[in-house]
């Protein structure tokens, strides 16, 4: 199968890459700039420079291509940036959005769409694929739209939710919250997280796992694809540092008031993730299981 991942050098571009390359199949990446995947799991693999915002660019390379999954993982992620930056970021994550679905449209493909926790305020999780979306900043605002834009498009199509990816991949060039607590507490630096919000955090080759179920199962609708273990972003950075065997008196605990953020944050989201386990066969591991992981891939 002809697949096109967008996206191709995060961290779950690279996780799902490296596994649809290791099934047999045919994959072309896009990302910004040179590609960042190792050459030794590259077989197979087409790499083109791509900018998401760029109309004509995705028609020319999709109707080229001609793929037959296209998995859109590209996005402005950085939530108070988007709050900053909201032309940047209604372009980077809806208007790629559409773009990607005009262009899907002559080629048939069917469209993977990865989206977020965020489209939900927090007050009623964890969440069922079937609740109601109420978006509290702008991030969660735009993938709402693209994800509608989705539903609406006449394609074939999918999309994943998740929330707080984590994980390693040496050549992202950017942290998430696990290994950036590691590297903290590695340099003797204080760090504090909040008491107040809580997430279902989800190990990257899970949901890259989770995403190649919905490929090979032509599963189609909405999923939520996250790990099943609820806790705040501070009893995550204790769990990482006692297993890390990393000081975690350097952890200090605070309210999200008290960090000062351009946006609001949804206290308690979390994913039920019964349909992905019923439809998919999804089965994610421990976030113990997924440290062990990370340290495996580091030492």
């Amino acid at each position: 199968m002809k697949i096109l991942v967008t996206g191709a050098n995060g961290l779950l571009g690279q996780s799902l890459i490296t596994r649809l390359l290791g099934k047999g199949h045919q994959v072309v990446g896009t990302g910004r700039g040179e590609v960042r995947l190792q050459d030794p799991l590259r077989q197979g693999y087409e790499y083109v420079s791509l900018d998401i915002t760029d109309g004509p660019a995705i028609e020319a390379l999709i109707t080229d291509s001609r793929p037959e999954i296209i998995v859109h993982a590209a996005a402005m992620t950085n939530v108070d940036e988007c709050e900053l930056k909201k032309a940047d970021c209604y372009n980077n994550n809806v208007s790629s959005t559409r773009f990607i679905i005009d262009a899907a449209k002559m080629v048939a493909a069917k469209l993977v769409y990865v989206s977020t926790d965020f489209i939900f305020d927090g007050t009623a999780g964890p969440y069922s694929e079937d609740a109601e979306p109420a978006p509290v900043n702008y991030y969660g605002s735009t993938k709402l739209i693209a994800e509608n834009a989705v539903m609406q498009s006449g394609l074939e199509w999918a999309i994943a939710r998740t929330i707080l990816v984590y994980g390693v991949a040496p050549t992202t060039g950017r942290t998430n919250i696990v290994s950036w607590v590691k590297q903290s507490l590695e340099a003797a630096k204080p760090i504090k997280m909040v008491t107040d919000q809580w997430r279902t955090p989800t190990f990257v080759h899970d949901l890259a796992a989770g995403i190649i179920l919905i490929i090979e199962k032509g599963a189609t609708g909405i999923f939520h694809i996250s790990g099943e273990e609820l806790m705040t972003p501070y009893e995550l950075a204790i769990a990482a540092a006692r297993f890390f065997k990393l000081d975690e008196q350097l952890i200090g605990e605070a309210y999200s008031p008290e960090i000062k953020q351009p946006a609001t944050r949804p206290p308690k989201t979390g994913f039920i993730i019964d349909k992905a386990k019923k439809q998919l066969g999804y089965a994610p591991v421990s976030f113990q299981e997924g440290l062990r992981q990370i340290f495996s891939q580091t030492s």
